[in-house]
């Protein structure tokens, strides 16, 4: 049998292309040919389709053009030592020397190293630096130079504010910041808000505030605020008194005076008078809580926004037994959540169910006083349908969606049954845990 290595390559030194199977005698071939050799059928391939002077091929390799320089014109030449010495000295305006920053970065300078040479500390270095690229982005976008030239000195601090926000609410601010004489506590103030304010849709007398108006943002965040305190109240009064002095459009000064001139009406007592007598428990998750926690409860999870079927058919009963309290539920189910057996738990038996909802404010009653957006979770007790106290949260289908109120507004809209009574409400772990909720909350 023949292998590939006793193969051997036929060579013929004076023709490479050599092979045994080509050689044939010119009278053999002609006699079994048709047609003579000398008048072929096939068209000759003529040498003029090929360009005598085909065109150069593009050149692949470019040329390398180094960057241009970061730095102004007036310290390119500077040295190390020379680039310390100016930002020692702060020999020009900020947004000038601030290029030096980084320069000292790429050569190895750390933060800590340029304050103890420069004096220039590491949150101002920062300062410097962003506030530069924000004042670039002003002038590359043809931003009026009159504004501009008003954070020529001292501004850094004024245009590190607004950095979150796009290049165009930057001009706006820019021009609210310079016409009102803001410091860096309102620069702060005004990007928060205008930031903040795509996302407050749901919120009270949204739609008559102007999104385009750095001042209505503004306006709309001391009105928001002030739903915080209880009506009547000084600090009610006061947030909008504010809202009032810079609202611009006449909708927001019209719905700022509307609630400042309204008083206390009834549907206020009535939602004030809630507040005070519904004790749902709400709490905060802390970080390695549930891995400290003695006991702990296993929950079956749904997503709100998949609708009330996929409750119904979350497993009902879920127990630990054996010595090991091993977990075992009626069905299979994708996901689960384990929360520490904090008291509202621990007396929940079959039936319980952890519903996700991306937006606190599902929960009328405090929507304002969290004054934020963050995801909850909603354990409810599903062995509990039927609306009984007016006092109580339900889980209910309300309108095609899922909607936690109190009874007594269930009752209004016709509501008697629903897919059950809310045991507590969880808040996602947070670096600030300065909003934990009073121990009043959980009686």
């Amino acid at each position: 049998m023949l292998s590939s290595t006793s193969l051997k390559p036929i060579t013929n030194l004076k023709n490479p292309f050599f092979s045994p199977f080509l050689i044939q005698t010119p009278s053999l071939l002609s006699s079994h040919l048709p047609f003579s050799p000398s008048k072929s059928p096939f068209k000759p391939i003529s040498a003029t389709l090929i360009p005598a002077n085909p065109p150069p091929q593009q050149l692949l390799y470019q040329p390398f053009r180094p960057p241009p320089s970061p730095l102004p014109p007036q310290f390119r030449s500077l040295d190390t030592e020379g680039r310390l010495d100016v930002l020692t000295n702060r020999l020009g305006l900020w947004f000038e020397y601030a290029p030096l920053i980084p320069s000292l970065y790429q050569e190895g300078f750390s933060p800590p190293s340029i304050e103890e040479i420069t004096g220039i500390s590491g949150v101002e270095q920062n300062t410097l630096i962003v506030g530069t690229q924000v004042r670039d982005s002003l002038v590359q976008s043809n931003t009026d130079e009159e504004l501009i030239a008003f954070f020529d000195t001292g501004g850094a601090e004024l245009l590190y504010e607004i950095r979150l926000l796009s290049v165009s609410q930057r001009a706006e601010a820019v021009r609210y910041i310079v016409e009102n004489r803001l410091d860096a506590k309102g620069a702060q103030d005004l990007a928060r808000a205008v930031k903040d304010f795509p996302r407050r849709q749901l919120d009270k007398g949204w739609k008559s505030f102007d999104y385009g108006i750095p001042g209505d943002c503004l306006s709309f965040m001391y009105y928001r605020q002030s739903r915080e305190h209880r009506n009547p109240s000084e600090q009610r009064s006061a947030a909008l008194k504010q809202a009032l002095q810079v609202a611009v459009s006449e909708s927001a000064k019209n719905e700022v005076l509307r609630e400042l001139e309204g008083g206390k009406d009834e549907k206020g007592e009535k939602e004030d008078d809630l507040e005070a007598r519904v004790r749902v428990p709400v709490v905060r998750m802390q970080f390695g809580e549930v891995a400290e926690a003695t006991s702990v409860v296993v929950l079956p999870v749904c997503k709100a926004e998949e609708g009330a079927e996929l409750i119904l058919e979350a497993p009902f009963e879920c127990r630990s037994r054996g010595d090991f309290s091993v977990v075992e539920a009626e069905k299979e189910w994708k996901r689960w959540v384990v929360l520490p057996s904090w008291e509202p738990l621990a007396g929940l038996n079959d039936g319980g169910v952890a519903v996700t909802f991306i937006d606190a404010r599902v929960i009328p009653w405090k929507a304002n006083r969290w004054a934020m957006e963050e995801p909850i979770l909603v354990v409810t007790d599903r062995s509990r349908k039927e609306v009984e106290l007016d006092d109580m949260f339900y889980l209910a289908t309300v309108d095609g969606g899922l909607k936690v109120d109190t009874g007594s507004r269930l009752k209004e809209m016709g509501v008697k049954e629903c897919l059950g009574t809310v045991v507590l409400v969880v808040r996602p772990p947070t670096e600030d845990n300065e909003d934990q909720l009073s121990d009043a909350d959980w009686e």
